[in-house]
């Protein structure tokens, strides 16, 4: 009897501590609201000469969120659009050519020239004639023959200055010229890149989370002057009990809750940690297995995520299928 008495009492004892066990799993799961912040900065440093926004307003995308001084870039293209024009006008002048009143000086020149031609043409023809009736000495035929091909290369040297005067500048000094307006543009297009650096945008839809400088102040190159936080940039991060871990996996759905939240909100597991932490920090063991977690992050319904403040603790808890 009484070894019957002890084999109850210990069947008791598991019992208690089988229904211990299944009480004291977790049916909820600590964490807290993470936001990844989004820092707008400026590559380009300067004073900061607006400030158009203000910590915890909403701004829309493509609002002006500040702006630095910028007398310099806008100096710089200016500068750059007076060489443009520069680059572009002697190139214009190469194509060209000659101008109106120079091409009619050409033009005058041939009517000149081809008028002493014909004149010379007929000199020389009469001499031929005299020269074959023993009139003249050959030395005036070979003198009226000679002059009139000078003439006839006159004529034909103007034509060919004429010709190469409609055509415009030589192909390497025009190419020289098109390499240089290229340049322009890119000098151009720097300077209007600096100076747009200095004012700066909304990316998208966001709360200025913070801001970092005031007016007038001095703003290092790449040094943010304000952080923004996308509600789409909100998540939760909570930590699973290595015992539980193998219920949960990415894309399922699980209920979010915190003090101030009037219901549990919906979000979705998008990660879940391979790697095992120890929280509290404690020695591996087979008794404290138990106490190992791993970190998920689970995102909230788009609906609800501006419900949601960074370091804001919540609880997690997992949605059954009840059947």
């Amino acid at each position: 009897m009484r070894k019957l008495h002890a084999q109850i009492h210990i069947l008791i004892f598991l019992t208690l501590i089988s229904a211990c066990t299944k009480t004291n799993e977790p049916e909820s799961f600590q964490g807290y609201a993470e936001g990844e912040f989004v820092y707008i900065s400026s590559p380009l440093g300067g004073r900061l000469e607006q400030l158009a926004v203000r910590k915890g307003q909403t701004v829309h995308a493509g609002e002006l969120l500040f702006s630095l001084e910028q007398t310099y870039e806008a100096a710089g293209v200016r500068d750059a659009e007076e060489l443009l024009r520069q680059a572009e006008g002697k190139l214009a002048d190469l194509q060209k050519g000659l101008r109106p009143s120079e091409m009619e000086a050409l033009t005058a020149r041939l009517r000149q020239a081809e008028s002493s031609l014909q004149l010379a043409e007929s000199e020389y023809n009469r001499r031929i004639k005299l020269y074959k009736t023993q009139t003249v000495a050959a030395e005036e035929r070979d003198r009226a023959r000679s002059e009139y091909e000078r003439e006839k290369q006159r004529v034909k040297e103007i034509k060919s200055e004429i010709e190469t005067a409609g055509l415009g500048g030589r192909s390497d000094a025009v190419s020289a010229a098109q390499s240089g307006v290229e340049s322009a543009k890119a000098r151009l297009e720097q300077a209007q890149w600096n100076l747009k650096q200095k004012t700066r945008t909304a990316p998208k839809d966001s709360l200025v989370f913070d801001t970092f400088y005031e007016p007038d102040e001095w703003v290092a190159p790449g040094r943010p002057v304000l952080c923004l936080l996308p509600p789409e940039n909100i998540k939760v991060r909570f930590f699973l009990p290595e015992t539980v871990k193998s219920r949960f996996s990415v894309g399922q759905l699980v209920t979010v809750s915190f003090d101030a939240g009037d219901i549990p909100f919906p979000a979705t597991i998008n990660y879940i940690s391979v790697q095992a932490e120890y929280t509290p920090p404690i020695i591996y063991s087979a008794q404290t297995r138990a106490k190992l977690v791993f970190m998920a992050e689970a995102m909230p319904d788009e609906r609800f995520r501006t419900r949601f403040q960074p370091g804001q603790p919540v609880e997690v808890r997992e949605v059954r299928n009840e059947k």
